[in-house]
């Protein structure tokens, strides 16, 4: 099990993107039809909404440096139908087993025939190859009932961001449907774990939200920890060990570049980003005492913002950037507090039984998860305070991270190799994120531009 950040403390104490969205060849849109929404995502839990999604055709079958457009067409309705499933709000029927329309059909459906197959709404597209060497990928939605068009999309992109065109896709349709932003074309950094428990090699690693187009950052000659996606994508934080002292870092996603973030010689760790992008808070330990401070993401004179005995660490900024949640021991257990950006009006919020760790404000502000370290569980609560409401059971789990949209948590389960999970804030329901090897400490970046 990953070491909460406190126990860590006192165990060390010393005194492509997917270019902008062309509408593809077809007639506008019907009028009057944008009030529909169909998935009722606030009401609690609901039965999973049938909607179709068959092969999408090509106009012409040609090669292309992702493969030919024919078999693109299959791959890009198997993602679009995927993400459609693990959102948990829908059930797609296809693409095995439904008849594949023909370019003409993409714009004028067979209503007919997907009506017998129970779905409520059909998904349908077009891949295409382009002159210029690039793809356009279509993306349709259509009500079967009213045998209307709801939604429309069309992606130019370079073949290595044909699955991205895929997710963009998706998350029109999660859109339209449910009113809510999409979180499908987004990525995950985090630690990849290989090796025997006393000598673990820990690796900064990235990925789609999904496992595709996985990649490792570090080579694993320093031990990575806790790392952070910028809200502007551009910069990677994580905290590191460098001669057995835990060091904040700053990874730079075009250049690879990575830097400290602070010069000074204290132990620095639990960074995380302001949702400008401007500031890193972060805690450091001085003269055997931990607090929480602030610090320009390009360096500069921290500016501490607690002043407290004990540890206070793993702040979390509101949305507006208005308010810090933290965790801090000076109760005589973890516990959750808030305060002001400024570090003023510090209360505390979590008065449940046991330990409460690792919060993180959600991106609708309307919720704060955390980490139970009694049973190590996750779960969430308002800002407000209060006992909490626990989303997971079985299998240690701690170190939430917040899908874009605020419907999905992504955490860390498992005794020694870890696995990814994620769980849906509303039904409760789980699903592993596949990686290669080990993975803990993941991080949800914001939907992808």
């Amino acid at each position: 099990m990953r070491i909460p950040l406190i126990a860590l403390l006192l165990s060390l104490a010393v005194p492509a993107a997917a270019q902008e969205p062309a509408p593809p060849v077809a007639p506008p849109s019907p009028a009057g039809q944008d009030d529909q929404l169909v998935v009722d995502v606030t009401g609690g839990q609901r039965a999973a909404l049938p909607i179709a999604v068959p092969s999408m055709p090509t106009p012409a079958a040609a090669d292309t440096a992702a493969g030919n457009t024919s078999a693109l067409g299959r791959q890009v309705a198997d993602i679009v139908a995927a993400d459609l499933r693990n959102s948990e709000l829908f059930t797609p029927i296809g693409p095995s087993g439904l008849n594949a329309p023909s370019f003409p059909q993409v714009t004028t459906p067979d209503y007919g025939y997907f009506a017998t197959t129970g779905a409520q709404n059909l998904v349908q597209g077009f891949v295409q190859a382009n002159p210029d060497g690039r793809i356009t990928v279509g993306c349709y939605l259509y009500d079967i009932s009213a045998r209307s068009e709801l939604a429309r999309q069309g992606y130019v992109v370079q073949p290595r961001d044909w699955r991205r065109a895929a997710h963009r896709c998706a998350d029109s349709i999660f859109s339209r449907l449910t009113g809510e932003g999409g979180y499908f074309d987004t990525r995950i950094v985090y630690v990849s774990e290989t090796g025997p428990a006393r000598r673990r090699v820990k690796r900064l690693a990235i990925m789609d939200y999904d496992g595709a187009n996985h990649r490792f950052l570090t080579n694993g000659q320093w031990t990575v920890l806790t790392p952070r996606f910028a809200p502007n994508q551009q910069t990677i934080t994580f905290m590191t060990y460098e001669n057995e002292r835990p060091r904040v870092m700053v990874y730079e996603l075009d250049s690879g570049r990575t830097r400290p973030l602070v010069q000074q010689p204290h132990m620095t760790f639990a960074p995380r980003y302001s949702p400008d992008s401007r500031y890193i808070i972060f805690s450091m330990a001085v003269n055997g005492n931990t607090d929480i401070y602030r610090i320009p993401v390009g360096g500069g004179t921290p500016q501490r913002l607690t002043n407290t005995p004990g540890i206070d660490t793993g702040g979390s900024y509101s949305p507006d950037g208005s308010r810090i949640v933290f965790e801090s021991d000076r109760s005589g257990s973890q516990q959750l507090y808030v305060m002001s950006a400024d570090g003023s009006g510090q209360q505390r919020i979590s008065f449940g039984g046991g330990g409460y760790a690792t919060p993180v404000w959600s991106p609708r502000g309307d919720l704060i998860a955390f980490t139970r370290t009694g049973g190590f569980q996750i779960g969430v609560m308002p800002p407000a305070g209060g006992a909490g409401r626990i989303l997971t059971s079985g299998g240690a789990a701690e170190g939430p991270s917040w899908a874009p949209n605020g419907r999905a948590i992504m955490f860390t389960r498992g005794l020694s190799a870890g696995q990814l999970w994620y769980v849906d804030v509303a039904s409760g329901a789980t699903r592993r994120v596949p990686t290669p090897l080990g993975g803990s400490d993941p991080a949800w970046s914001p939907l992808r531009e």
